[in-house]
């Protein structure tokens, strides 16, 4: 099964601003937020806020598909299906992180006694369309 990103696709993930992160929802359905994230060593990572939905999913059931368009081209499409790690960030180390990159601070958005994890997805199957 092929989990690399090829050459002609990985653009779309090293200059693209957003991911489409679809998660399962607790009936199974499907769940599709577009988020920050940092690409770093191979691999998508997110910051997310714990009260959110789409991090109970995840803790739930850890499968996820993060899906990439290219903002100049929409028939040109990446699709990374995998399942997910979630690792604690109370002191917002990872979260910093998504700060350098987007010059935004996520704790900005949290609300007093709320936490972040770092979640990072591990590519099972690459799915790509266009050129």
């Amino acid at each position: 099964m092929n989990t690399t990103i090829p050459a002609s696709h990985l653009s779309l993930v090293e200059n693209n601003d957003l991911v489409i992160l679809s998660t399962l929802g607790p009936k199974g359905e499907p769940q599709t937020t577009a988020l920050w994230f940092v690409y770093e060593d191979g691999q998508v990572k997110m910051s997310i806020n714990d009260s959110r939905q789409k991090l109970k999913n995840l803790r739930r059931d850890s499968h996820a598909s993060a899906f990439f368009l290219d903002p100049r081209n929409p028939g040109r499409t990446l699709e990374l299906r995998g399942t997910v790690t979630i690792e604690p960030d109370p002191e917002y180390v990872f979260a910093e992180k998504v700060k350098d990159k987007y010059s935004f601070d996520v704790a900005q958005v949290d609300q007093p006694g709320q936490t972040r994890s770092w979640v990072t997805l591990h590519v099972d199957k690459v799915l790509t369309y266009g050129q």
